[in-house]
């Protein structure tokens, strides 16, 4: 399994489900988010994760929305629910009703668990969050800010890419387990990098030395 899914399932099992306004916070962070479509009649989220999916519901049956299908398409579980008394939200609307840090980052939890990826820290330092529009990840985008971290941003795009970062940010959605995961991996891989540095430096200079070397004795026997 992949990093990106061990992730997203350790969010899938925070236990804040009796919190209704996190709930909330969470389930408009996943109606803004690019896997969820939204037409007159109903609302339609997407995703490969079981565990996400499950989440998903929980934070429906929450709701008090019970009338839901849920269908699984090759790798793809899709959930789809009648779109009534489900109003979109605008920047000023969000901004009232995520007054508190703790709605905040339910309201970032939940875009994240919605649409977003991170890579494996082994290979790649990436972690990207896709939305509908460029305006919801405009909001979002402020949100993160507000937290003291810079995320980038690419018209309907949020990404992150440098190790400290993505930590941090992995931290303020309240993934504990997969920043325990993130910081050994990039440990190690600072370590190894460090140590691949001193050894090309080394080889650089012991190069150098034995050219000089060479020269010196190709010049004492002209001499």
């Amino acid at each position: 399994m992949s990093f990106s899914s061990d992730l997203k399932i350790e969010l899938s099992k925070i236990n804040n489900l009796k919190n209704k306004q996190e709930v909330y916070a969470e389930f408009l962070g996943y109606l803004v988010v690019s896997n969820t479509s939204i037409d007159t009649k109903n609302i339609k989220f997407s995703t490969e994760n079981e565990y996400n999916i499950n989440r998903f519901a929980k934070l429906l049956n929450n709701l008090n929305i019970i009338d839901y299908n849920i269908e699984i398409v090759g790798k793809t579980y899709s959930i789809t629910f009648k779109n009534k008394d489900i109003k979109m939200v605008d920047k000023e609307n969000i901004n009232t009703i995520l007054n508190t840090d703790n709605l905040k980052k339910a309201y970032i939890r939940g875009n994240f668990l919605g649409g977003g990826s991170a890579n494996n820290p082994k290979n790649k330092y990436h972690l990207e969050i896709i939305f509908k529009t460029a305006q919801y990840a405009q909001m979002t985008l402020e949100l993160v800010n507000s937290f003291g971290i810079s995320m980038k941003s690419l018209d309907k795009t949020l990404y992150l890419k440098d190790g400290e970062v993505i930590s941090n940010f992995l931290a303020l959605m309240g993934a504990n387990s997969s920043v325990l995961k993130f910081e050994e991996i990039r440990v190690l891989r600072e370590m190894k990098n460090n140590v691949n540095r001193i050894v090309n430096c080394e080889t650089a200079n012991l190069n150098k030395t034995i050219n000089t070397a060479v020269k010196q004795a190709e010049t004492i026997k002209k001499l």
